[in-house]
């Protein structure tokens, strides 16, 4: 079995293997359009095959931002060779993988520690997560439910063991922008070092698994410094839209982050101080972090994510007018 990245001038032989189903949205022409923005590349799209020339029996397609050097994370990996072909990985040296015994599991599993090794070698330090994204009924369908379970178990055996389940929710303007009460005053702030102060601050007793999970590795500064170099340089949105929540009296309750990703508009983070949670703020940041978006930027779709584990966001989204429109499980190292 060969693993390897395609090169450019296979692109469209091989994106005529993809096939859409339940587990990504991630089409060909999804992949041609990220491929012209610099989010896909030719070296983060991986095949496995039998042999040279023959049809890719596994594909892989990593994402990343124009400037990355490394890719960030799994957006779509697909089964595109014959049921046939795929029972001979025995003779090709690859065992079924113990986890589930399948041999899409083995394929795909082997293909994903191949690209890892030599991403390693490349000097990133942790494989990339990898994101399916999911219709929000995903348990109960069937089809759905088989397209997730084959494909963690291969990053189980990839290495991609820790799971994270999250909810997407969207506002569209078909609904009022959202309004709360007057018990905060919203002000934008200049200076990075005080929202490296505050994303500090909120860390503790945080219900965001991957914020929480960061820290532990990174140490609350380090962590809170990624977390506004990624809101001011990686994302879209512009600077001038963040917001410190204080009560009327001056204190500081927390702080949102509305900005924008290369397809829409989202919520990008919102955090309430600890001594101040359990208030309801939450859903008053959020509706701040709305109004913006709505208001100030124009925009009439606003999205977010969160865990399915923050009943506190759910219940503020829900409270707000936001709608589940998808699920996006997380898969990553641990």
């Amino acid at each position: 079995m060969i693993f390897r990245p395609i090169v450019s001038q296979e692109l469209d032989a091989v994106l005529s293997c993809i096939q859409l189903d339940p587990s990504t949205m991630v089409s060909a022409d999804v992949v041609r359009a990220r491929l012209a923005e610099g989010e896909y590349r030719p070296e983060w799209i991986w095949i496995a095959e039998a042999r040279p020339e023959r049809m890719p029996l596994v594909v892989a397609v990593w994402w990343g931002m124009p400037g990355d050097v490394h890719p960030r994370s799994l957006d779509a990996l697909f089964i595109t060779g014959a049921p046939s072909a795929l029972t001979t990985l025995d003779a090709q040296g690859l065992q079924p993988s113990p986890l589930s015994g399948d041999s899409r599991t083995a394929a795909a599993a082997a293909l994903l520690g191949a690209a890892h090794r030599v991403f390693a070698a490349d000097g990133l330090a942790v494989p990339p997560d990898y994101h399916l994204f999911l219709p929000p009924t995903w348990r109960g369908q069937p089809e759905a439910a088989a397209a997730v379970e084959w494909r963690r178990e291969a990053a189980k055996a990839a290495g991609l063991r820790r799971s994270t389940e999250r909810l997407r929710f969207e506002w569209t303007a078909e609904r009022p922008v959202p309004t709360l009460s007057d018990r905060l005053v919203f002000t934008p702030e200049p200076d990075d070092e005080v929202f490296v102060d505050l994303f500090r601050r909120v860390l503790p007793g945080s219900l965001d698994a991957a914020t929480t999970h960061e820290a532990l590795l990174l140490g609350p500064e380090e962590q809170a410094r990624n977390d506004v170099a990624f809101y001011h340089h990686d994302m879209l949105g512009e600077r001038s839209w963040w917001r410190i929540a204080r009560t009327s009296s001056g204190q500081v309750v927390g702080f949102g982050i509305p900005s924008r990703n290369s397809t829409a508009p989202v919520v990008g983070y919102l955090g309430v101080l600890p001594e101040f949670r359990g208030r309801g703020f939450v859903a008053e940041i959020l509706a701040e972090v709305t109004r913006v978006l709505a208001d100030e930027a124009k925009e009439s779709v606003v999205r977010a994510d969160t865990d399915l584990t923050n009943h506190p966001m759910i219940a503020a989204f829900e409270l707000l007018g936001y709608r589940e429109t998808a699920r996006r499980l997380v898969l990553s190292a641990d």
